[in-house]
């Protein structure tokens, strides 16, 4: 999100976190917002800040800038760096790219050094695709890492979506370009129906919760 006045509105739907693009390449850069804007979310919303292949230094300067308690990850990032950032006092979101069973047991490197995975749609692209990837191959995974779900979900997905949300590991589902008016500018009132419906079918789970924490 890259709006002040958009961020207050989703802000309002209390989701469980909030995401900043810090890339430069992105239509959805953040990196123009007043810091105060994030700063200022409800204390109940995680401020995440989405990053690919970027220097540690340039991770940590722009969480203490805008006050992110997490970062989500969607480069070619190592596990050391993710142990880097975390080690800071960063919680560490890794974005895994899905379109076969076997992508599934490469997630297994972060274990030791991230606090969730983000499945997204396999592809060359980093940040994202808008596409979806066959959510069913999600019944396979047995990780100890709690996961988020990206990758094409929209309005009409939350029925559906409910069987997923309900995998034991699930945190929840990373909303971005169908939930849009342009880039970055979130269509509220889509929100908050697809959220109600969500909530209602699968339930609201806090987002990283200390015992989740792996150690």
């Amino acid at each position: 999100m890259k709006d002040p006045e958009n961020i207050r509105e989703v802000a309002a739907l209390e989701p469980q976190a909030l995401g900043f693009i810090f890339s430069p390449a992105s239509p959805r850069y953040a990196g123009e917002l007043p810091p105060q804007v994030v700063r200022n979310l409800p204390p109940g919303t995680r401020r995440v800040g989405v990053f690919v292949d970027a220097p540690c230094e340039e991770v940590f300067e722009t969480a203490r800038r805008y006050a992110l308690d997490t970062v989500q990850l969607h480069g070619e990032e190592s596990p050391a760096v993710c142990a880097a950032l975390r080690g800071a006092g960063l919680r560490v979101i890794k974005a895994c790219g899905v379109a076969a069973r076997e992508d599934l047991s490469a997630a297994a490197a972060y274990r030791e050094v991230c606090d969730a995975l983000l499945f997204d749609t396999k592809s060359p692209l980093r940040g994202g695709t808008g596409q979806r990837f066959d959510w069913e191959i999600l019944a396979e995974y047995q990780g100890t890492l709690p996961f988020l779900l990206a990758g094409g979900i929209g309005p009409g997905d939350a029925p559906r979506l409910a069987r997923v949300a309900g995998h034991p590991a699930c945190l929840g589902v990373d909303l971005n370009s169908r939930f849009e008016t342009a880039p970055g500018i979130k269509d509220v009132a889509a929100l908050r129906e697809f959220m109600a419906v969500l909530r209602e079918k699968a339930g609201d789970r806090p987002a990283f919760r200390e015992e989740e924490k792996p150690e």
